[in-house]
């Protein structure tokens, strides 16, 4: 079967920039408890939004998704929205748990998250599920790789990483319908996965 090409590109240089800028900002950034570079979150997450039907604005938006809450602070957001416009800037606010240093208490923050997903826009809420799909699928790979020694890694406890998933596909399930038919296999993965995080966590029902 022959190649197919899109008439224009789908992603442009726009997303170059934000490539870029997600490179510089996480340069020297790892995920927790590995020697991986962070990059590799932010590009799973892309093209799981990608994948789901999400658009060049949506792309951008998870390549920097983190770039605020991990140390850019107002000064990161006021540079996305002026340099990639305010739809990235308002998927990119509606995906950060915080712009404070220092953060307030890991609980404060999840349920602020959870209570604001009704009022995501469906491309934020792609670009959210697809980030939770990729934290939940590594929680499981590095469970299995070190055990329960990987709860020590996070602020919150396995009973708290419990709650926040099941409660993450709860709210996601919700939303279903506003984020497309790509979307929905997603879901009813991030409700597994959900699962068997609390299942090694022993969380109850």
């Amino acid at each position: 079967m022959p190649e197919k090409f899109a008439e224009t590109p789908l992603l442009t240089e726009r997303f170059d920039r934000a490539m870029q800028l997600a490179l510089d900002h996480h340069r020297m950034h790892l995920r927790k408890g590995t020697a991986l570079p962070y990059v590799t979150h932010l590009l799973a997450v892309t093209a799981t939004v990608l994948e789901m039907g999400g658009n060049e604005d949506e792309a951008i938006a998870a390549l920097l998704h983190d770039a605020v809450e991990d140390g850019g602070g107002p000064m990161m957001q006021k540079r996305m929205t002026s340099e990639f416009g305010p739809a990235v800037g308002e998927m990119v606010a509606a995906n950060s748990d915080t712009d404070e240093e220092p953060k307030p208490p890991w609980e404060q923050r999840k349920q602020h998250y959870l209570d604001g997903m009704r009022d995501k826009s469906d491309g934020a809420l792609r670009v959210s599920l697809a980030d939770k799909l990729h934290n939940a699928r590594a929680i499981l790979a590095d469970h299995a790789a070190v055990g329960d020694a990987l709860w020590s890694r996070f602020t919150a406890d396995a009973g708290q990483t419990a709650w926040y998933y099941r409660s993450l596909a709860t709210q996601f399930k919700a939303q279903a319908g506003r984020m497309g038919p790509s979307a929905t296999a997603g879901v009813e993965t991030l409700h597994a996965l959900a699962e068997e995080i609390a299942a090694l966590a022993q969380a109850p029902e």
